[in-house]
């Protein structure tokens, strides 16, 4: 039996990881719906798997795969530097020019007055998850299933408190518990198209690894300090946040080097 190509282990991994999405989401579906302290301590943990994955699966990895094809160490950090600002400002972009909206921050991006507020709720969680699904198939792409199975399941962890802020803030909106499963459970979705983005550009030429994986982690490190962690500090709950994110950086630096080849 041949070995699956990276483009569909990257394709599958950010799949599996997006699903977890739906996961998360199944509390609505039974009329549970947890506290806001918890939902924040949560994102927290999210918060933290993402910084962890950011550094240790992605940053890490580009200045050691820079280093192999430039000498020296100026230009392997300029390198991962550069990419890393890329990365941030894609998704800086993508907040300025989509409309959405944050739980709890209100509308960004262009007025769209036609545009139901359950879209922009859509439209901010795939923003989001993006740069996730991007990370995933960088990751299985330059390593494997070893190389990706740590950021899968890294992310896969935080998608579960992401997949259930969205269906708790769309019942608050008045949505049916099944209605708000199935929105929330679709925003994984998108995880998919990053992952197979992610995954041809590091397989295309070993030279833009470096670049491919700094660009993830830059992607998400914007995600975790303009949106996430502004979240869980808005509603008086940041020390069950602080924790939340403590949590989930050890749990994703235990994944990563226990599983990682």
């Amino acid at each position: 039996m041949e070995p699956l190509s990276p483009l569909l282990l990257g394709v599958l991994g950010s799949f599996a990881a997006g699903s977890m999405t739906a996961l998360g989401a199944l509390p609505v579906l039974r009329g549970q719906v947890p506290r806001a302290a918890t939902r924040d301590m949560l994102l927290g943990f999210a918060a933290g798997v993402m910084l962890a994955a950011a550094f240790f699966s992605l940053i890490i990895p580009a200045l050691t795969q820079a280093g192999v094809t430039h000498e020296g160490r100026v230009v392997p950090a300029l390198i991962v530097c550069l990419a890393l600002l890329m990365g941030m400002g894609a998704i800086a972009a993508l907040n300025e020019a989509l409309p959405h909206e944050h739980f709890a921050a209100g509308p960004e991006g262009p007025v769209a007055p036609r545009l139901r507020r359950v879209w922009l709720f859509i439209i901010a969680i795939t923003i989001h998850n993006i740069p996730e699904g991007l990370a995933v198939g960088v990751g299985f792409g330059q390593g494997g299933i070893e190389g990706g199975l740590p950021l899968g399941l890294g992310i896969g962890l935080q998608n579960l408190p992401e997949g259930l802020a969205v269906a708790v803030a769309l019942r608050g909106e008045g949505y049916s518990g099944r209605r708000a499963f199935t929105v929330a459970a679709l925003t994984g979705l998108v995880e998919p198209m990053g992952g197979l983005l992610g995954a041809a550009i590091v397989t295309v030429s070993a030279a833009l690894l470096p670049w491919g994986l700094a660009f993830a982690a830059g992607a998400m490190l914007y995600v975790i300090s303009h949106e996430i962690i502004p979240e869980t500090h808005r509603s008086g709950h940041q020390n069950r946040a602080t924790l939340g994110l403590a949590l989930g950086l050890v749990v994703m630096l235990f994944l990563d080097v226990t599983l990682a080849g």
